[in-house]
């Protein structure tokens, strides 16, 4: 165990465990509040989840929109997050992340110096159900000046992302118009943005309010006095008492058997950290502790690119490389079968489908389809037309020769790209949609001379697929709680003294994904709840 902030505290009023924003955030709250408090992160870097995020967060019926004349209210923010989850969500957990939201938002930043910005153009990812709005419950980080935080920064992971907000990217739009020159002059100087960013303020309000961080502190199990929970043991034998537990551990993602157990479809990517393997989950369930969602997941369309974390493969996220207008998803059968631009977490499920009468996935294995045109306007991650193609890309001359390249019919691929063609030259995606929503038209791209700015043809040899699979940024499920935090065991009652935050805890809004930040928006609500209450 190695302290990186602080120094060790005899003994604790609360302990934290993991060192993601949910961690941290209740962290500093509780001790601006006066209690004296210790974070143990059991890897070697800060940050968790969290610091490899987009760093937005999801808060309706905020302050700072109403400012900027975004209209909204907790009946209609209700009305959506219940429709969005289907009905699936607690009342409970609903009402206090809508009716807390702006009050963490405002102690964030008054009291700990954490600054975000609300995104008014932002549009909520369900604009087609009751309560939605084209903008304003996201928010963002500010950029963040972290070379004050010295070398504790070199501890926090890092994706490898330039410094960029979401808000630029509504000006560049595509990575081929984005000045790199700029953001890479951000870097050296130790400007942050996204999760990291989040993090990094996280961490500057954590010393400014006297909390003691420790890396290489794995926690195994919870101490109990008489159906108390009093402290933690460690893995290297040490026991540190405390009057509250709070567990932000993180999901199980990384546990292989347990999401083959829990989790209701096949995780086949992961981008979060390796160390996310269900500690958490684990020692809350030996005290007893109910658990609710698990067979939920982040859900995301992933590439394996080459990317690691912590010495791992990990899975790319792909956001606009099959939102952007001129490419397509195709299946194993060589056709589309879902709205490309569609938000993430919806798109993945359409990865799940099952073909019962063959026993076999019906859309996987699934590629991302494009042209060479496509490539020249906007690139493809970090690959740019007239570079080397690199091993993710599959190129062929015609879309023949790359059908048969990934194994789909030949004569199928080439009726979809012609049938989407048609498609794009009209302006309507007769199948799916695409375009026709406003969050798949924020995705588009303004300077598309064809009518829908979400479609554009394919027809500039030579053609690239990429395979895409499953992945997820977390789990969604595990530890239930109140709308205080306050761990439930198996008959709803509170476990004294202990605490649950973030994606080691069940999700407030179940198999919904509201909108951009629908992770972290709930869990720094809760963690600001959390941290107001433990150890008091």
């Amino acid at each position: 165990m190695q302290y990186v902030v602080g120094a060790p505290i005899e003994r604790p009023d609360v302990v934290v465990l993991g060192s993601g924003a949910s961690g941290l955030g209740t962290a500093a709250v509780a001790a601006r509040l006066g209690r004296r408090v210790l974070v143990l992160e059991k890897g070697e870097y800060l940050g968790g989840t969290s610091a490899v995020s987009g760093g937005q967060i999801w808060v309706p019926v905020s302050g700072q929109a109403a400012e900027r004349g975004v209209e909204d209210s907790a009946e209609r923010a209700l009305e959506y997050l219940e429709a969005v989850a289907r009905g699936r969500s607690r009342r409970e957990l609903l009402t206090a992340v809508i009716a807390s939201g702006d009050e963490m938002l405002r102690f964030f930043e008054d009291e700990l110096g954490i600054g975000f910005k609300v995104l008014t153009d932002f549009p909520d990812y369900r604009q087609d159900l009751p309560g939605a709005i084209p903008g304003g419950r996201t928010l963002e980080p500010r950029v963040y000046d972290a070379s004050g935080l010295g070398g504790l920064m070199s501890r926090v992971l890092n994706d490898g992302r330039a410094p960029f907000t979401m808000e630029e990217y509504e000006q560049w739009r595509a990575f081929t118009r984005f000045p790199w020159d700029e953001l890479a002059d951000r870097e050296r100087r130790g400007i942050t943005a996204k999760g990291r960013a989040l993090v990094a303020m996280l961490l500057s309000a954590c010393i400014e309010t006297g909390v003691s961080i420790a890396t290489g502190a794995r926690a195994l199990a919870l101490q109990e006095d008489d159906d108390v929970v009093t402290g933690v043991h460690l893995e290297d034998g040490t026991r540190i008492e405390a009057d509250a537990v709070v567990i932000a551990t993180g999901g199980f993602e990384w546990d292989l058997p347990l999401t083959d157990s829990l989790v209701a479809s096949r995780v086949y990517a992961r981008c979060s950290p390796p160390t996310n393997t269900g500690d958490g989950l684990r020692m809350a369930q030996r005290v007893g502790a109910m658990t609710r969602g698990t067979r939920e997941a982040w859900w995301a369309p992933m590439s394996y690119t080459g990317d690691t974390r912590l010495g791992e493969p990990v899975g790319t996220l792909l956001r606009f490389e099959r939102q952007g207008p001129g490419s397509i998803m195709v299946n194993r059968h060589g056709v589309r079968f879902a709205n490309e631009s569609q938000n993430y977490n919806d798109l993945a499920r359409a990865l799940q489908s099952w073909d019962s009468p063959n026993s076999r996935p019906l859309n996987t294995p699934a590629h991302v389809v494009f042209d060479q045109g496509y490539l020249e306007r906007y690139g493809i991650l970090a690959h740019r037309a007239g570079q080397p193609t690199p091993p993710y890309l599959v190129e062929a001359p015609t879309l023949a020769a790359l059908a048969e390249r990934i194994g789909v019919p030949s004569d199928a691929l080439e009726a979809t790209v012609e049938r989407f063609n048609g498609f794009a030259r009209e302006g309507v995606d007769r199948d799916f949609h695409r375009g026709e929503s406003g969050y798949d038209r924020y995705w588009g791209d303004e300077e598309n001379p064809w009518p829908n700015h979400s479609l554009w043809p394919l027809e500039q040899g030579p053609y690239y697929a990429m395979e895409v699979v499953n992945g997820v940024f977390g789990t969604g499920g595990g530890i239930a709680t109140d709308g205080e935090g306050r761990v439930l065991d198996v008959d709803a009652r509170v476990i004294p003294g202990l605490y649950a935050v973030g994606n080691a805890t069940e999700s407030p809004y179940a198999p919904g994904y509201p909108g951009g930040g629908a992770t972290l928006g709930p869990i720094l609500t809760l963690a600001y709840l959390i941290g107001r209450s433990a150890g008091a």
